[in-house]
């Protein structure tokens, strides 16, 4: 299963863009609130028309500006798992089933029925259904009305962190039954690193290159990709030659592992890739003043910068043993060079 998206469309106070393939995957758009993301997948399904651009789904033209085409989203054959799951309230859950159903049958529903362990539940109404429940409905339906594409916008954004999590996994087990190509969006980093096998970060509208979800959270090109993946760390930098960069928020010269862009503006370091050690011997290793320490539940992080030196605060990391071991003495601390990186925009 193959889509294919470009559209250009002009939001309040910038134009989205986006410029992508996505095939017999996971595919997810992280960005912050209001970025555009949303828009996208209401796009795609056809709730929302773009300016200009093109949808293709398996071969089949969904969207063309040029030639005048511009399918109802009943005939997109499009699974859009929305946050409260629209399940029909005055409905059973068979009948919810039911409904979407091409030739409906006694056969199919059980089968459905068992596949998302929803037995004995087909006469209740989704109101006396846990999330959980509803969540597996909501799925099962778009199985039953043969989507060729699913599409799961923020499904999780308004639940506590227990229950998402508790639906989050289910998903993760529901996702491989499903067996076809999927979407989703969300601003959590987490949620998409786990659930997504690639990534496209839009910022402002702007639809960064996709990558493999591995290869952007340790390589990201850019600096809303490193925000938005999650860096705590991000200092203005230039190359100084083949490979050093200085880093000047930190006031650092730093060794790299690979040779610095020319246009190298800004470096950025993850805060648990830091690491302690017991004198200054060695590039990369630095002695530290701690500016402060908070305690995290399972974790210290301590923001530290060069001694003596009136510099932006770096964000520390570590667990609560190894930072109780360490406290009291002179502090020590090694950037590994394979673990700066680099950004040109």
């Amino acid at each position: 299963m193959e889509l294919s998206v470009y559209l250009e469309k002009k939001l309040r106070d910038f134009t989205l863009q986006t410029d992508f393939t996505v095939r017999d995957e996971v595919f997810a758009l992280l960005g912050a609130s209001g970025c555009g993301k949303s828009m996208t997948l209401k796009c795609i399904a056809g709730i929302e028309k773009p300016d200009k651009g093109r949808i293709v789904l398996d071969g089949q033209v969904l969207f063309d500006s040029e030639k005048g085409i511009d399918l109802p989203p009943q005939k997109r054959q499009m699974g859009y798992l929305f946050q409260n799951y629209a399940l029909f309230p005055n409905m059973t859950v068979a009948e919810n089933l039911r409904f979407v159903m091409k030739e409906a049958s006694g056969n199919k529903v059980l089968e459905l029925l068992q596949r998302f362990q929803l037995e004995g539940l087909e006469n209740a109404y989704p109101a006396a259904l846990s999330g959980g429940q509803q969540q597996r409905v909501a799925f099962a339906r778009i199985l039953a009305s043969e989507a060729k594409l699913l599409l799961l916008d923020e499904p999780f954004s308004a639940l506590d962190s227990y229950l998402k999590w508790q639906l989050e996994t289910e998903l993760m087990d529901m996702l491989p039954a499903y067996g076809g190509t999927a979407m989703l969006v969300s601003h959590d980093r987490g949620e998409v690193y786990r659930l997504a096998d690639k990534i496209a970060v839009i910022n402002r509208g702007q639809m960064e290159p996709p990558a493999k979800k591995k290869e952007l959270f340790r390589h990201p090109k850019t600096l809303s990709a490193t925000l938005l993946t999650g860096c705590k760390n991000i200092s203005a930098a230039q190359r100084e030659d083949g490979s050093h960069i200085y880093a000047a928020d930190w006031k650092l010269s730093l060794k790299t592992s690979t040779e610095p862009p020319s246009g190298t503006k800004y470096a950025g370091i993850r805060a648990h890739f830091l690491e302690p050690r017991e004198g200054a011997e060695g590039e990369n290793v630095f002695s530290m003043e701690v500016v402060r320490v908070i305690e995290d539940t399972f974790s210290f992080i301590v923001m530290i910068r060069p001694a003596g030196q009136d510099a932006t605060p770096i964000r520390w990391e570590l667990e609560k043993k190894d930072w109780q071991r360490l406290s009291g003495r002179e502090l020590f601390v090694y950037f590994p060079p394979e673990a700066i990186m680099l950004l040109e925009s």
